[in-house]
């Protein structure tokens, strides 16, 4: 078989395109595969450092300023929140973290770890335990006085304090075993509205005006007052707005009940706070209704009045634990009663108090305090 030249240079020719032609493509692919591999190692080595990044923070969490925690500690605490080491990745890691953050080693048998005296604050990205105990007591306990932009900011941090209870390595959760217990009858909180409350924090924080619809506890129909809000107090289980009204000449200062409002506007305009106000002088001379009438006869109304209470030695026990002034004294007798001496503020509040011993109270001086306690008039003849 002949074949001509022109046939044999179209072949050769055709075999060059099929051969530059399977090179392209082979130069792709290889260029694919080889990006999609560094991509792979790329998403492991990302996948290793953010596993390395999440392991080595929960290293530093366990730390403490003032006490040496073990690498056993610290090892053991990873395992329970899920991370599979082994203790030697623990080691590497506190000697590695050493180098970039303020901790330190004792170099005892065992080794301890801990942040340094001197590590400052933003440095610990940790909360020990009494911490996350004193944050879940704030959290139960003050929640209701707060202003809610610092709830806000407060909310990571209960949070965290949660998670570090639920995680710590003890028996039973502290959740479960720390309350504070009111030392008077506990009573069931009224019905605040949540919005209104929000916004009367909101005012005061911001020290602005409020418009109010307000209902007093003698009245049925809600009135409205444009008010100047000026402190909150929680008494009990009642949390009372201290606030002066706009139209009041006198610009007497007032107390609302926060669950009697059933509505309150933000305004624009600014608070204004009388002159010279002071919210402890205030509570100290009953503003809050703690004074009591019987002691407007005495100097200073029985501000800082030196008094003198009898007891019998059970009723009595408690203030030998607990003082009732920096400056108490207490004298045995030789009937086993306990006499007590201290300086404090006569008020309808200690009163009170006094009458909770009911008979374990033998005698109070001065005489007006004790005629308060008995709820007796000023010319009882007994006394």
């Amino acid at each position: 078989m002949t074949v001509h030249s022109t046939d044999a240079d179209s072949i050769q020719a055709q075999a060059a395109v099929d051969e530059s032609a399977t090179a392209l493509v082979t130069k792709e692919i290889t260029e694919k595969v080889t990006a999609y591999n560094k991509a792979s190692e790329e998403a492991a080595d990302n996948r290793h450092g953010a596993a390395t990044t999440a392991r080595q923070w929960q290293v530093l969490s366990q730390l403490q300023r003032n006490r040496w925690v073990g690498t056993t500690h610290v090892y053991e605490q990873l395992i329970l929140a899920g991370f599979d080491i082994s203790l030697r990745t623990v080691q590497r890691d506190l000697n590695a973290l050493a180098k970039r953050f303020p901790i330190e080693k004792n170099n005892a048998n065992p080794q301890g770890w801990r942040w340094k005296d001197d590590a400052p604050l933003q440095s610990l990205p940790h909360m020990n335990l009494s911490q996350a105990v004193a944050f879940n007591m704030v959290e139960a306990n003050l929640s209701q006085l707060l202003p809610p932009v610092i709830l806000d900011e407060l909310f990571p941090w209960f949070d965290l304090a949660r998670r570090q209870l639920k995680n710590s390595k003890v028996t039973h959760s502290w959740i479960d075993r720390v309350r504070i217990e009111p030392a008077t009858q506990p009573l069931i909180a009224p019905h605040i509205d949540l919005e209104s409350k929000d916004n009367i924090y909101h005012a005061l924080f911001y020290q602005l005006q409020i418009q109010a619809s307000y209902t007093r506890s003698d009245k049925s129909q809600a009135s409205e007052y444009t008010l100047n809000p000026i402190a909150i107090i929680q008494r009990g289980v009642i949390i009372y707005l201290l606030a002066t009204r706009t139209d009041d000449p006198e610009v007497i200062i007032r107390t609302f009940a926060l669950h009697r409002f059933t509505s309150v506007e933000i305004l624009e305009s600014v608070a204004k706070t009388p002159d010279n106000f002071q919210l402890d002088n205030y509570l100290d001379a009953g503003g809050m209704g703690f004074s009591h009438p019987l002691f407007n006869q005495l100097p200073g109304h029985g501000k800082h009045t030196a008094v003198e209470l009898q007891f019998t030695k059970q009723a009595g026990k408690s203030l030998t634990e607990s003082k009732l002034s920096e400056n108490q004294t207490i004298t045995i007798n030789s009937d086993e009663t306990l006499t007590i001496q201290a300086t404090v503020n006569l008020t309808s509040q200690l009163v009170w108090w006094l009458r909770g011993f009911g008979s374990g109270l033998l005698d109070a001086k001065p005489a007006l305090l004790y005629q308060a306690v008995l709820d007796k008039p000023v010319n009882d003849e007994e006394k």
